[in-house]
């Protein structure tokens, strides 16, 4: 099959070839599947295979074109960290949590400081000063702080 003299099978595997550089250059955007399918689509018309023409054209194009996905999918998660995912912190989710004040915290004031799981938060008391040093539970949060008890 011919497109202004140049092959489709051609033209296929330059665009395959391109998805594979931007996958390259920014990873994760997972353009590395189409990119296959499309190198081994224009392999198959390259060598006079008709994907179009025929129904034996037809799957082989769509049985080869989802074995050479299956296999970028399989290479990918094998070549990728196994991380966790990220986790974070919301002022919503520290209810309960314990924390060390790193700054006095006082019940009319946000100025003081809790430290919890290495995140720094903007802190008041329910009652009373809390010194530095001092462990704490979230018992709320409001707006952009979160109120703290001290722990007994």
């Amino acid at each position: 099959m011919e497109l202004l003299g140049i092959s489709i099978g051609w033209i296929l595997i330059v665009l395959g070839a391109l998805f594979f550089l931007i996958e390259a250059t920014n990873p994760g955007f997972f353009i590395a599947v189409p990119g296959t399918v499309m190198i081994i689509l224009g392999i198959l018309f390259v060598l006079g295979v008709d994907v179009f023409g025929s129904s034996i054209g037809v799957i082989v194009g769509v049985v080869t074109a989802l074995a050479a996905a299956a296999v970028t999918v399989w290479l990918y998660s094998r070549i990728t960290p196994d991380e966790n995912p990220p986790t974070t912190l919301s002022r919503d989710s520290v209810v309960g949590l314990e924390g060390l004040v790193i700054k006095e915290v006082e019940p009319e004031s946000i100025r003081g400081k809790v430290s919890i799981e290495g995140v720094e938060w903007s802190a008041r008391s329910t009652d009373g000063i809390i010194p530095k040093g001092m462990k704490v539970v979230v018992v709320r949060s409001e707006g952009v702080h979160i109120v703290v008890e001290e722990m007994k």
